[in-house]
């Protein structure tokens, strides 16, 4: 078994939960919908939760197959959860909860120290921690990542806060000492506006097109968005997902000098509950400097698009673990996340690094 613990009990939590279930009542050789059906010898049914952290009073005390469906939460039901013995733990709050969200989050006032966090962590014999906290989470984050260190396990940061790419090197070189892998930093989905914005500037460069400008405007109707509206917490978000598609450009220090690229959240749409919509837009030049456009959109379910891509990372993460890996995994992140430790030139060469890990190359 996998022994994971989630900080961050929202709506992509829930489908998680939700879908692991879902896969354990369609059978250990049903693998439909899922991007790398075994790793090594994992299965997604060989996932468990044993722990999980959240600030809000709706759901703290709860076990967690009630506390997924508490709001503000907008998950819907695809399984019936049975109760799973495992109650949700509160967590430090510090600045994962918005001046704008406090009313929606409802969150607790006392203070939780990274002590308690630790001990939960010990007590419940996890192998991982996913912080799947709010955007904008900087230092809740990284209260986390040092609670991961403290306990002695892996720590999976889906989140556009820079730990696994850390600039300083801190917790990537903590990681390594301590012979703990990490994966990061924030998640793709698993087909994503970023991956495929990617898709497109690739496919532009491989045709010998040079790309001039392209922006991407993201909506969405749950708190992920909500949450977004103040632009202060949207720092990390913008540079994660601009470098992941800037990463594939020749022109990239160019096109970003000229203020040629946009892309990000743009606004808040409640209507739409759980559904992203993303608008790509690709300008270049072709042969004799002829122009090329390209406008698209891409409608998904937001959480089981993420879900998809963090079930393939905890089983990966897990083989490290088996194989005493420690510090943060560049095959695997660079395939799964948007801004890895090294960012590959194209998902081509970040899915060989992925496969070449599987098969311990």
């Amino acid at each position: 078994m996998i022994r994971i613990a989630i900080a961050g009990l929202g709506n992509c939590a829930s489908m998680l939960i939700q879908g692991i279930e879902y896969y354990k009542n369609k059978g250990d050789n049903y693998y439909e919908g899922l991007i790398t059906p075994i790793i090594g010898n994992y299965k997604v049914t060989d996932i468990e939760v044993v722990a999980a952290f959240d600030i809000s009073k709706n759901k703290i005390g709860k076990d967690i197959a009630e506390a997924i469906f508490q709001p503000p939460n907008i998950t819907p039901r695809i399984v019936e959860m049975k109760k799973t013995g495992v109650k949700v733990s509160p967590g430090p709050v510090l600045d994962g909860v918005a001046p704008h969200m406090k009313s929606i989050f409802n969150p607790i006032q006392e203070q939780v120290k990274i002590e308690d966090v630790v001990n939960v962590l010990k007590e419940s014999k996890a192998d991982i921690l996913i912080n799947l906290l709010p955007v904008g989470s900087e230092e809740a984050s990284r209260a986390y990542a040092r609670a991961a260190l403290e306990a002695g396990v892996a720590f999976i940061n889906a989140i556009p806060v820079f730990i696994a790419s850390d600039p300083t090197g801190k917790f990537p070189e903590e990681f390594a000492k301590r012979g703990l892998p990490i994966a990061g930093d924030d998640i793709k989905g698993q087909v994503g506006a970023t991956i495929f914005h990617r898709a497109i500037t690739s496919l532009f460069m491989l045709r010998g097109v040079k790309v001039e400008e392209t922006y991407q405007l993201n909506v969405g109707g749950n708190t992920d968005f909500l949450n977004m509206k103040t632009e202060e917490r949207l720092q990390s978000k913008r540079i994660s997902k601009t470098k992941a598609v800037t990463s594939t450009l020749d022109n990239e220090e160019e096109i970003e000098k000229e203020g040629k690229i946009r892309i990000g959240p743009s606004d808040y749409i409640p209507f739409l509950g759980n559904t992203k919509v993303a608008y790509i837009y690709v300008k270049g030049s072709g042969f004799a400097g002829m122009p090329i456009r390209v406008e698209a959109s891409l409608e998904v379910d937001d959480k089981s698009n993420c879900a998809a891509v963090l079930v393939d990372v905890i089983r990966a993460v897990k083989l490290a673990l088996d194989r005493k890996i420690g510090g943060p995994l560049i095959k695997v992140s660079a395939f799964y996340f948007k801004h890895p430790p090294i960012q590959a030139k194209n998902d081509e060469e970040a899915y060989k690094w992925f496969d070449e890990f599987v098969r311990n190359m």
